[in-house]
């Protein structure tokens, strides 16, 4: 298989077979939420079209993720790198703030408010003047990117407390940070914290995909509760088939 070379590279290799799960989410309350190579791709052209369109996004842009590990910061992680634009995490300086707690950032001149719920409409709670409300926002937009700028290789596309990626080093550092065999698929615990735990997770999904696979991923709550059930864990390996990571 040959390796890709851009986040556009890998969405296109998973949609080569664009009914294959892609990214399985298990969170609190019994929520699974599975996204096929298809559907990921739409969820992330959506994304990509909406920060285009309304913020401009591009080389040089920075775009601040205060979101913890969860199948929505993937979409918007590979969204800001598909149009070359800059993730930052751990609070960074930002020119563009995604975030599920948008009351902290009362001040922030671009913001966009993210709710988390598979099944949320609207983001549930009051949003500061001129946020965005994603959950309705990003339907609105084409499944397929209308136009996005030309990635600069050389500029930022990682900027995470001592962790840092050009968008030609993205790939290299998330497949060197995933070593699994091509096409597994990938059980992926996700821990709390919103800097180290969402690079981790970034890298290992980004790797998995960029070699074909897919992941399976815990969230914090689900992935606690499965290390004390043994029994439990492997019956979810075993109806997800999981080939790496178990």
């Amino acid at each position: 298989m040959k390796q890709p070379s851009s986040v556009a590279d890998v969405l296109t290799l998973v949609t080569s077979d664009p009914g294959r799960p892609r990214l399985t989410w298990y969170a609190a309350g019994g929520e699974r939420i599975e996204l096929s190579g298809a559907v990921l791709t739409n969820w992330v052209s959506k994304t990509t079209n909406l920060l285009v369109e309304e913020f401009d996004a591009g080389p040089g842009v920075r775009i601040g993720l205060d979101l913890p590990a969860h199948w929505r910061t993937v979409v918007w992680a590979l969204a800001a790198w598909r149009c070359g634009a800059a993730v930052v995490l751990g609070g960074g300086d930002s020119d563009i703030v995604v975030t599920d707690r948008p009351a902290s950032y009362p001040a922030a001149d671009q913001l966009v408010a993210v709710a988390l719920p598979g099944l949320a409409r609207r983001f549930d709670g009051e949003l500061p003047a001129g946020a965005i409300d994603a959950a309705s926002a990003v339907m609105t937009y084409g499944d397929v990117i209308g136009w996005a700028p030309d990635v600069d290789p050389a500029a930022a596309a990682l900027d995470a407390e001592g962790t840092s990626a050009t968008h030609t080093g993205l790939l290299p550092w998330a497949v060197d940070g995933s070593p699994t065999p091509d096409g597994a698929r990938v059980l992926l615990p996700a821990g709390a914290d919103r800097t180290g735990d969402v690079v981790a997770l970034l890298r290992q999904v980004l790797g998995a995909l960029a070699g074909g696979g897919s992941v399976v991923v815990l969230g914090a709550s689900v992935a606690s509760e499965l290390a004390g059930d043994p029994a439990r864990r492997e019956r979810l390996v075993a109806s997800e088939r999981v080939t790496a990571g178990a």
